[in-house]
């Protein structure tokens, strides 16, 4: 009798380890579809400037969404004003490094792509130390820590001078003050003055104040 037993139990315990692998299946296939490299969301590009290297994500505000158009716009132009271009881009990275609301992690930093590639490395570990050191994960959307949104980038002075690095010089590079606000007062930088410098054909932020 024991022994009927134990082989009227053998399918259910195999029908039992199959929903477990099923569940398993599951789950590990949900979490590579949620998670991409470094454990970060995929995003959808939405938009590329492929000359310059610039890209609009399903993520970035509707700020930044406003203002990338407006540098498409100014960039497909033949002959444009580089001076506004240095605006421009100076206004779309500070409301991408300072939008904290829409990133998944600290590892999500913003504004990288307007950044000198050979600064890249070391402007990440910055920001990963400072600014967005204590951002909480959000994976799963289910953050309720209260973060900054930026509302308005304004450029209160713009002049050229002569930058000078161990990796670069530029004797008509580009120095831009601008004044931040936020949807919230949350106690986050309001002025900045970035350096932007030629390098391949294009201008990059080379140093933040």
């Amino acid at each position: 009798m024991k022994h009927k037993r134990r082989l009227k139990m053998w399918p259910m315990v195999t029908l039992f380890l199959i929903i477990i692998f099923g569940i398993l299946i599951y789950c590990i296939i949900d979490m590579k579809n949620s998670l991409g490299s470094k454990g970060v969301k995929k995003i959808e590009v939405l938009e590329e400037i492929s000359k310059y290297g610039y890209s609009l994500n399903e993520n970035d505000s509707k700020y930044f969404k406003d203002e990338f158009k407006k540098l498409k716009n100014l960039l497909s132009k033949e002959d444009f004003d580089e001076e506004e271009y240095a605006k421009d881009i100076s206004k779309l990275f500070l409301i991408d490094f300072f939008t904290l609301n829409n990133t998944i992690n600290k590892n999500d930093v913003g504004g990288v792509q307007f950044i000198y590639k050979d600064y890249q490395d070391d402007f990440i570990k910055y920001a990963k130390d400072t600014v967005y050191k204590y951002i909480e994960n959000d994976i799963y959307n289910k953050r309720k820590q209260e973060l900054p949104v930026v509302t308005n980038v304004e450029v209160t002075d713009i002049k050229k001078e002569s930058y000078s690095s161990k990796k670069l010089t530029d004797d008509n590079a580009y120095y831009v003050s601008l004044k931040i606000e936020y949807e919230t007062d949350l106690d986050y930088q309001t002025v900045a003055t970035l350096v932007l410098a030629h390098s391949n054909d294009k201008l990059e932020i080379v140093s933040m104040k």
